[in-house]
């Protein structure tokens, strides 16, 4: 069995007006409240788990008509990358560990739609590095390792991909 077209979608479950709603975001996103839709897809996964896999289907198609459907996300996002950032997040390795991942993930595209609040960001993420109040030495690592990632345009420099992951080829 293939992907599903954007007609086979899943969405009987709804009343007919988000039936209608979410037909039409997947059409044609800017023609919709994405908000409204994102908190409709949401709430009917976290009642609904079997439908969570057709919910991250239905989010992936309309992403892919254009990326305006992310400017949605942005500010969440953000706010779970703040959080995250926060002196008692960081003292967690695996809070840390997320941090750092998301931002490999995402980090470029967020920075895009908003500069500033990267930046906000990152002055977090920099004081947490250089005020470290029982960070564990992996958590300053990977720290350092996602403030030169940036610094080197979101890219990995081949010096910085031999002083973090040489250990782990070796």
């Amino acid at each position: 069995m293939g992907e599903p077209s954007r007609e086979e979608y899943k969405i009987q479950s709804f009343d007919a007006e988000t039936q209608q709603l979410l037909k039409t975001a997947l059409k044609d996103p800017g023609a919709v409240d994405l908000e409204k839709v994102a908190n409709v897809i949401v709430d009917h996964s976290l009642q609904d788990c079997v439908f969570s896999k057709e919910a991250g289907r239905m989010c992936y198609a309309i992403i892919q008509v254009n990326n305006m459907p992310m400017m949605a996300l942005v500010n969440p996002v953000y706010d779970c990358l703040f959080r995250l950032a926060q002196p008692d997040s960081l003292n967690k390795e695996e809070e840390v560990d997320c941090l750092v991942l998301q931002l490999h993930r995402v980090g470029e595209q967020l920075e895009k739609m908003n500069g500033q609040r990267m930046d906000e960001l990152f002055v977090l993420i920099r004081d947490g590095f250089l005020l470290p109040t029982g960070l564990s030495s992996l958590a300053q690592l990977l720290l350092l390792e996602i403030i030169e990632f940036r610094a080197a345009g979101w890219k990995t420099t081949p010096a910085a991909r031999k002083y973090y992951y040489s250990e782990v080829s070796d």
